[in-house]
């Protein structure tokens, strides 16, 4: 059976990657992983707020900009509280390439255009072999237009796709107006990878401490809903790789991505419920899956039920609405 896919560039065994998680914060957690059959790692991000000597620039906009950070720093921890500035998370990516043979994906999260370039460099020297640019951002700025939002993603893209040479994936927002639009001009700007979509931890409100309160929920299989429709409808339509996140709970969520499209489907929760060597668990269902309907490799399976090859492609469109509301009981 052959598994292999190609994403952003590199060709791996199958198409199941760990995602960004605490399991990639150490090499002993990347080396289980590997061990476990991932066929790449994304580490954990990089935050420019964890690093302790912040620019004339980052300072400004600390001071200035605060309401454009997805949560207020109001319940930031500490940066003194941080687990890793640049130079521990560097060693990490240079011990771990050299340890392991899957490939190794940075994630960065930054704020200033100093940052997403200084640390994209380093990250590239340090030997990730490829880089996931984490825009986590919630305007909360009610001035700031969607077209404004818009270019900021495209400006961060472009900077750091000018500044290194290792495949670049962007974490996808689910909230643009035009997601189509959007992602066919970050395809312009030369993303090699899209990733559908970043889970926007929103804080909850503490009604006994009237405080508010920062959350972490896993992700639940009803989540796959809303990336599977859109890998669905952008398949065959941009060149770069589509890796599908959120909602992968067994080997079914990854057959359904891939059946929509996706070149590489992500997952975190499910290891973090289960282990890491639940990785083989979802690649051997897939496998299993594969075999017992003659396919001989996921790229006989990759889109066949995507916008432009299922047969009736109102089903992803407004006509399938009322049929969708009748099929409560």
């Amino acid at each position: 059976m052959n598994l292999k896919t190609r994403y952003m560039g590199l060709e791996l065994q199958h198409p199941v990657i760990a995602s960004a998680s605490p399991l990639s914060e150490s090499l002993d957690g990347i080396r289980q992983l590997e061990d476990a059959g991932a066929a790449a790692v994304v580490m954990f991000s990089l935050f420019e707020e964890q690093i302790r000597n912040e620019s004339a620039a980052f300072e400004h906009f600390m001071e200035h900009g605060t309401l454009s950070f997805a949560e207020s720093l109001s319940y930031f921890p500490e940066i003194d509280d941080q687990p890793a500035g640049p130079d521990a998370y560097l060693d990490l990516i240079r011990r771990a390439t050299q340890a392991v043979d899957i490939p190794v994906i940075a994630s960065l999260n930054c704020v200033t255009a100093e940052g997403w370039t200084d640390y994209a460099r380093q990250i590239e020297q340090a030997g990730a072999q490829g880089l996931e640019l984490n825009i986590y951002g919630i305007e909360a700025n009610l001035t700031i237009s969607g077209q404004e939002v818009e270019q900021r993603y495209l400006d961060i893209l472009q900077t750091v796709k000018a500044a290194v040479k290792i495949p670049v994936a962007l974490k996808l927002s689910p909230f643009f107006s035009a997601i189509g639009h959007m992602t066919n001009r970050l395809d312009e700007a030369g993303a090699d990878a899209l990733v559908l979509f970043n889970r926007f931890y929103q804080p909850d409100l503490d009604i006994d401490r009237l405080e508010v309160s920062p959350t972490l929920k896993l992700s639940q299989a009803g989540e796959i809903r809303l990336p599977l429709l859109w890998i669905a409808l952008l398949h065959g339509h941009v060149k770069a790789s589509l890796a599908a996140t959120r909602g992968v709970e067994t080997s079914a969520e990854v057959i359904k991505y891939l059946l929509a499209g996706a070149d590489a489907v992500m997952t975190a929760s499910a290891l973090l419920r289960n282990g890491p060597g639940y990785v083989s668990t979802l690649v051997s269902g897939l496998s299993e899956w594969l075999h017992d309907r003659e396919f001989d490799s996921v790229d006989q399976i990759r889109g066949i039920m995507s916008h432009r090859k299922v047969k009736n492609p109102a089903a992803f469109e407004r006509a399938n609405y009322i049929k969708v509301l009748e099929s409560y009981k």
